[in-house]
């Protein structure tokens, strides 16, 4: 099992439609994937789910997220953390969904308590340690090889012990101005982040449910939605794609690496495993249907003609570019 946490403090960088285009995208390539939703918006499952569907399956399945998930830890129960049942996404054999809960948030309060090294309270310092548990145990329960967690926007608790139980991490981010103050915060907090880690896992390991001994690691980071011409940026987004590039190398790179959190004899020439630009009119069908947009059928697509054939084209050319992403994670990862 692999943790790669998909982060980004700053909302609409197309976070949770990475995690499902490239967990989609792995399974298509024989992978077992776990996707993994705390995002209290749910929009990962809403996606897994369809919106439709959410409201029957809340009330016919009502345990089967991670908050009722991790109650057993933050709740002091006299049981260890079981794997719930998961979702099969779209049927796909080896693709799977934790799903998400509004309620997760209720243990934000409770886990930053747990934060404090010198706490006394044993059961305190299991919690930061419970969510990498609850993922050994439905990745032991359902044989995956990767498990893509979709990070709230934030920088929480929640997210705190998310990334320090990560194995590595992606930054998705998107060519504007606000991504740029993101990276740059995410270049002094990170670190921070890891220094309280390094210690963590001393004091805490053994508690019920250790932080485990591993370091996060920067994959890279990926441009989303924006414009194209030519299957290339335009000049505008092209420029600022660049400026957004030399804040990773020349700022979030290099205070990663001082904490040993990048990969090791790192000789990529770029970060940035790949750049996305906006679905256009693919966008609502991979809303309306839950389907990756490489993956939608003629018939979800809706259109005949030449501008099926338009659609089917665009469609390939997603389909490369996400297919190229989950070969860098399979690569990056070995």
């Amino acid at each position: 099992m692999k943790v790669i946490s998909f982060f980004n403090h700053k909302g609409g960088v197309s976070k949770t439609t990475t995690v499902y285009h490239v967990g989609w995208m792995l399974n298509e390539m024989g992978k077992r994937v776990l996707m993994v939703d705390t995002d209290s918006q749910c929009n990962l499952t809403l996606t897994c789910i369809g919106e439709d569907q959410y409201e029957t399956f809340v009330t016919n399945a009502p345990n089967n997220n991670i908050k009722y998930s991790l109650d057993t830890a933050f709740y002091s129960k006299p049981q260890l953390i079981e794997a719930p049942e998961c979702v099969n996404v779209k049927g796909h054999d080896g693709l799977f969904l934790l799903p998400g809960s509004f309620e997760i948030t209720e243990f934000e309060v409770q886990l930053g308590i747990s934060f404090q090294l010198s706490n006394s309270f044993s059961t305190m310092n299991s919690l930061p340690g419970s969510f990498y548990y609850l993922f050994q145990k439905c990745a032991e329960k359902f044989n995956v090889d990767y498990v893509l967690v979709d990070l709230n926007p934030s920088l929480s608790a929640i997210n705190q012990a998310l990334i320090s139980s990560s194995d590595y991490f992606v930054l998705p981010t998107s060519p504007d101005y606000f991504s740029q103050m993101a990276i740059k915060s995410m270049a002094r907090i990170l670190p921070q982040w890891e220094d309280w880690a390094i210690q963590a896992r001393k004091v805490y390991k053994n508690s019920t449910y250790p932080l485990p001994n591993v370091k996060p690691r920067f994959l890279g980071y990926s441009v989303n939605d924006f414009n194209i011409r030519n299957e290339r940026p335009t000049a505008a987004f092209d420029a600022i794609i660049d400026q957004l590039d030399n804040v990773i190398m020349n700022q979030l790179y290099p205070s990663l690496k001082a904490k040993g959190m990048t990969l090791e004899a790192d000789n990529r020439g770029t970060l940035c495993i790949a750049k996305v630009s906006n679905f256009q009119h693919l966008q609502a069908k991979y809303q309306e249907y839950g389907i990756p947009v490489y993956a939608l059928t003629d018939a979800q697509i809706g259109t005949i003609g030449n501008v099926l054939t338009e659609h089917k084209n665009k469609q390939n050319f997603f389909r490369n570019i996400y297919k190229s992403f989950a070969n860098q994670i399979i690569n990056l990862t070995l």
